[in-house]
């Protein structure tokens, strides 16, 4: 929340690990052009599902990251202490994308002051599927250890604080779709209130499994109709849409003040203006229809941004390429922006990157911060035919060049969530 005087917060450095490989200029040089990253399911035997089809990121190790440069020796290498092969896959693309945010920023190992703050559904869901069908089998002597530790959520962010040697809050909220939305959220808040001079945040979760591809094939919330056309499969607002996606990636930022940022002759790529959040109250998996919470959230976050509804030219939507959920998500941004609404472009960055879940907010910030910055606005691809429900400009499979004065990142999730961040250009 935006406080009266209260110091601007900028996003000062951006990491990515998305299906497209490492680096954030990866990353956008591929949903600029409306690139799709959706392909067969290789890492496992998914035959027998009737989703054949997701997005994850290409396999990497640690060595993949950035070296970064000790503040006091300026000899270290942002090793992590622990062993890789130790990692979640999550923590891993975790710690990738920090060290990258972390470089792009210009700082080093062990800046002070320096806290920790992420966004993730599964955590290291990876491992404890892979371990725990063998707990109570012979094979359960083989099982590492460390299971346990790394599999749950809370390592992430503990993964990158020993990479980065960051002695601050070292914090993963989960909550949901909407986990690295509300961790950029609170971590620009700890800004603003001087509980923090830097903040790393963002989101990581690697999903893409047998078992979450399995029970999300028993929910019927994901696409089946497209194995045999992977890229077409993530369609948010197209009449053919059946369901999302299953996406994975890590997208993390650089938070600080703005005095604090241009002082060391920072890169500043948009500022965090206001965040807002609810809850519909209404049901684990299904929103609620009326959408009355969805549009509180962002009238919150443009609210506590100082902003005027005018002055927001871009909308990053949640856009998860189900039925119903795209459906409401359209008609609130109808009702938010009244009149308006026609004019207002937006785009979903998961008809290409399929849906990240925790991650997702985290990528819709970076995609937008991204195109604040760089004066353009990526598409939404495999738009094919109108939906009379979803009739807002969402950048049909073409992105264009514009220059918004600030844009607004939309994020719903599983438990009635809602939330949106407000982004300003610079």
């Amino acid at each position: 929340m935006a406080l009266s005087g209260s110091p601007r917060v900028v996003i000062s450095g951006i990491g990515v690990v998305s299906p497209y490989g490492v680096g954030r200029e990866s990353f956008w040089q591929h949903v600029s052009r409306g690139c799709s990253a959706t392909r067969p399911i290789v890492e496992f035997d998914a035959s027998a599902f009737p989703c054949t089809v997701a997005a994850p990121v290409p396999h990497l190790t640690i060595e993949d990251a950035p070296v970064i440069e000790h503040r006091a020796s300026g000899n270290g290498n942002g090793t992590a202490h622990a062993d890789a092969r130790r990692y979640s896959r999550a923590a891993l693309i975790g710690v990738v994308a920090a060290r990258e945010a972390w470089r792009d920023a210009g700082l080093r190992l062990n800046e002070p002051e320096a806290g920790v703050l992420i966004g993730s559904g599964a955590g290291g869901i990876d491992i404890a599927e892979r371990s725990y069908g063998d707990f109570f089998t012979d094979a359960g002597k083989h099982v590492t250890p460390y299971a346990i530790p790394v599999s749950i959520v809370g390592m992430i962010s503990s993964e990158i604080s020993i990479a980065l040697e960051l002695h601050g809050i070292s914090h993963v909220l989960s909550t949901g779709c909407t986990s690295s939305t509300d961790a950029i959220g609170y971590a620009s808040s700890l800004i603003r209130s001087g509980d923090a001079e830097v903040m790393l945040s963002g989101g990581a979760d690697a999903c893409v499994t047998p078992g979450m591809i399995f029970g999300f094939c028993k929910m019927r919330a994901i696409a089946t109709k497209y194995n045999d056309a992977p890229g077409e499969a993530s369609r948010p607002f197209d009449r053919g849409r059946d369901g999302f996606v299953l996406g994975e990636g890590a997208w993390m930022v650089v938070l600080e003040r703005e005095d604090r940022a241009r002082a060391r002759g920072a890169t500043i790529y948009a500022t965090v203006d206001g965040y807002g959040s609810t809850c519909d109250a209404y049901h684990r998996v299904q929103m609620d229809p009326s959408g009355e919470q969805i549009i509180r959230a962002m009238r919150l976050a443009i609210a506590r941004a100082g902003r005027t509804i005018e002055e927001i030219g871009y909308v990053n939507f949640h856009g998860t390429s189900t039925v119903l959920n795209d459906a409401v998500e359209s008609r609130c941004v109808r009702e938010l922006f009244g009149p308006r609404a026609d004019l207002v472009p937006g785009s979903s960055t998961k008809s290409m990157i399929g849906h990240p879940q925790g991650a997702s907010g985290a990528a819709g910030v970076v995609t937008s911060a991204l195109a604040l910055s760089r004066g353009f606005l990526p598409p939404t691809i495999n738009q094919r035919e109108c939906d009379p429900a979803c009739d807002l400009d969402f950048i049909p499979n073409i992105g264009r060049a514009a220059n918004p004065v600030a844009a607004l990142c939309n994020c719903l999730g599983f438990g009635s969530k809602n939330s949106a961040i407000v982004l300003g250009a610079i």
